[in-house]
């Protein structure tokens, strides 16, 4: 049978991700994986529209598609985003409805999970019939047992095809509001004192919600907010994946765009930054994912640290969980703070007038009391990952991350707490005697209490 194979590399063929696909070709020669290089091809695939055609003819001549990506930033990058943007563009639904659909990621199984989802329902939305997914560590295909499920995914899709197994979608459409924003003026207006604010955003119609949205929320501010539309930024392209930034925080763009100097001169600098955007398909533009994927040059190493973050959406925002916390681990890891979000989903224009008054007061508000609270699983987890990584296999070659965590102590390991290894040096064989570990069983409780009581006493 016929697979059109998807490749979400900027790399092409050269990637990790295809020697997977290799196999698989290897393994199942009886099938024809036909490889199509969507992300290396994207400024000729949008700008010309045969090779485009061609891939959609490719697409409605195929029992299955596999859509084949590493992961950027959560998600597909920002190259493939735009390629599944232009498939809704263009109308080409009907070339993918009802075919087989299946996903194959590699990656360091650092939020592989959203960017499954997120594929998932977009082929929900194309009306595919969705067939399973495969999240590989980078050097799975080297060891035996993962290449044996890897084959038995492989023949799970296909399988799946040849007995034209019934599928069932596990994304319901998104629920787009018909609204129009008609902003009040502004009556408070909050100062933003000493703090800098930087908005970005992505619209493309100035009379749209988002944009009324923007400017009634720069009303309720004393001060100067830096807006900058991203498609208006010096990009010349998204993330090439050739980790040529791994091992100085230097980027192949630099000084051939002007993203390097916008990030630096803005992003660094700011103490509020506000990301004003529009939800397109279950993500943001593919514009904005270009601009996350470019800050890649700052590797693994939380750059943005204490700054306050609002988010002004139009769109069905609160619909797509995944989408929510991966801003949320972002912020976190960069140990900053979110101050609120704004969406046009909710509530009449009046209610949308006083939420973004009062976002501006709790931004600034933040900013000044340098609030940051604690992290959750999200970011503690990701942290973690990173931190193994980098001190393993990826040291040698992200030499930028290994200097940084080695400098502000983040290779923060659990045995390296002597205090603790010395308290369970003598508890857990004191804890295996029957009379001792009785009485510890009746005060275990107000034991662990105790420190805290100290604390409280402490206080009037």
């Amino acid at each position: 049978m016929k697979i059109v194979v998807l490749n979400g590399s900027p790399k092409g063929n050269v990637s990790v991700t295809m020697q997977y696909v290799q196999y698989i070709q290897k393994i199942y020669p009886n099938h024809d994986l036909r490889i199509l290089n969507i992300s290396q091809q994207i400024s000729g695939i949008e700008k010309g529209g045969l090779k485009f055609d061609e891939i959609i003819a490719e697409v409605r001549s195929a029992e299955g598609i596999l859509w084949a990506f590493p992961l950027y930033f959560f998600l597909v990058p920002s190259q493939y985003k735009r390629f599944i943007e232009l498939v809704f563009e263009k109308g080409a639904l009907d070339a993918f409805r009802d075919k087989y659909a299946a996903v194959l990621t590699t990656s360091i199984h650092f939020f592989d999970h959203t960017a499954h989802n997120y594929m998932h329902a977009v082929s929900d939305d194309l009306g595919m019939r969705f067939a399973g997914s495969f999240s590989a560590e980078m050097d799975d295909l080297l060891d035996a047992d993962k290449r044996r499920m890897l084959e038995l995914f492989a023949g799970n899709f296909f399988n799946a095809i040849e007995k034209k197994q019934p599928v069932v979608p596990s994304y319901a459409p998104l629920k787009v509001r018909d609204f129009r924003y008609d902003p009040g003026n502004a009556i408070t207006q909050c100062n933003l004192e000493n703090r800098k604010m930087l908005l970005l955003t992505d619209y493309t119609d100035a009379s749209s919600n988002l944009a009324r949205m923007i400017t009634r929320f720069k009303q309720s501010i004393s001060g100067e907010v830096h807006e900058v539309n991203l498609r208006d930024l010096d990009m010349k392209g998204g993330c090439l994946g050739c980790i040529q930034c791994s091992f100085d925080n230097k980027c192949t763009y630099d000084g051939k765009d002007g993203y390097r100097e916008f990030y630096d001169t803005y992003m660094r600098s700011a103490d509020i930054i506000v990301m004003a955007l529009t939800v397109v398909d279950r993500y943001f533009s593919s514009v904005f994912k270009r601009f996350l994927d470019r800050s890649f040059f700052n590797n693994h190493i939380p750059i943005l640290i204490g700054k306050q973050f609002g988010y002004i959406i139009s769109g069905p925002y609160s619909q797509i969980s995944d989408l929510r916390d991966m801003f949320k681990m972002s912020v976190e890891f960069s140990r900053s703070n979110i101050s609120g979000t704004v969406t046009d989903e909710f509530g009449d224009s009046a209610m949308i007038d006083s939420l973004l008054t009062d976002l501006a007061g709790r931004l600034v508000r933040d900013s000044l009391n340098g609030y940051t609270p604690p992290p959750t699983y999200l970011s503690v987890g990701g942290a973690k990952i990173f931190r193994d990584e980098i001190y393993g296999k990826m040291r040698s070659v992200f030499q930028a991350d290994h200097e940084y965590y080695l400098k502000h102590r983040l290779y923060n390991f659990p045995q390296k707490n002597y205090k603790i290894r010395m308290l369970n040096a003598v508890l857990f064989p004191l804890l295996g005697i029957t009379f001792i570990r009785k009485e510890f069983k009746k005060k275990i409780n107000e034991g662990m209490i105790r420190p805290y009581q100290k604390v409280l006493k402490g206080l009037r």
